[in-house]
């Protein structure tokens, strides 16, 4: 992701497809937010929305469990699928907790993250990779940036995080998760993390406030080749690559929403 515009992220909602996706991301994120269920069961929906969000991370890293499976689980440590679950799931938890941290110092939250993704405070858990420290990201395999570049490109992304602008949410988190997922800065669970931090940043944006929204259902949805591919026009870096990527999540908030609107009818039958 490179322009030389004073507002990177705000120039980047001329890209084409950008305006369109952001107008239509708004207008599915004010519908479901005017369901009469939101007005007294929100804290509900938005639980179920993290829930279903974890499974749909997961199942982008390679562990797509029924939805059910998911709920009713207590242990993830059994294999490397449930360990994925159980991460996916712990970050969807942490996430709302560091909302207030975000715009102040983003590279702690995601230190952060994959502390919790990790589970256990080893050696490389809790901060960016070292020379000679391998990744595990078994869903990405574009060349892996050497650490030097790694931390030139966070620093970049923590300044434009908290510098602010005139970028729309969906340009902001599309960003946060490319960025993320092309520099793997994390041993491991960087997917995973990735996603999370798109979740963040739409949530502190303020476009989806109370997290009903859950795009890494919609990133599920679409499947992981359309995401794969998605990734790889934002890795061109050029202006339809990267217009193809913020689209592409632009569309899976919107999948999300329609979950959660489905989650939202249900609740109002009285059948969930």
């Amino acid at each position: 992701m490179s322009t030389h515009a004073s507002d990177p992220l705000a120039a980047l909602g001329s890209l084409p497809g950008v305006a369109d996706a952001v107008d239509s991301v708004r207008k599915a994120v004010d519908r479901v937010y005017g369901h009469r269920v939101m007005r007294r069961r929100s804290n509900e929906i938005s639980s179920e929305a993290a829930l279903r969000g974890a499974r749909g991370s997961a199942a982008l890293s390679g562990a797509d469990w029924a939805l059910e499976e998911v709920r009713r689980r207590s242990d993830f440590s059994a294999d490397p699928e449930a360990r994925t679950v159980g991460a996916a799931l712990r970050l969807g938890s942490e996430a709302g907790q560091l909302l207030s941290i975000w715009r102040q110092s983003p590279l702690r939250v995601l230190a952060r993250l994959h502390l919790v993704a990790a589970g256990d405070p080893g050696e490389s858990v809790g901060r960016p990779r070292l020379d000679g420290e391998t990744v595990e990201e078994p869903l990405v395999t574009a060349p892996v940036p050497t650490p030097a570049e790694v931390a030139g490109r966070l620093d970049g992304l923590a300044e434009l995080i908290v510098a602010g602008g005139e970028a729309p949410a969906l340009v902001t988190a599309a960003v946060v998760h490319g960025e993320l997922l092309a520099l793997r800065p994390f041993t491991s669970y960087n997917g995973l993390i990735a996603r999370a931090a798109e979740r963040i940043a739409l949530v502190g944006s303020g476009l989806d406030p109370k997290a009903i929204c859950p795009a890494e259902v919609g990133h599920a949805e679409q499947g992981r080749a359309a995401y794969l591919a998605a990734f790889e026009g934002y890795l061109s870096g050029t202006p339809e690559g990267v217009g193809g990527w913020i689209a592409h999540c632009g569309r899976s908030v919107e999948l999300g929403v329609r979950e959660s609107t489905a989650v939202c009818e249900a609740l109002q039958r009285g059948a969930a």
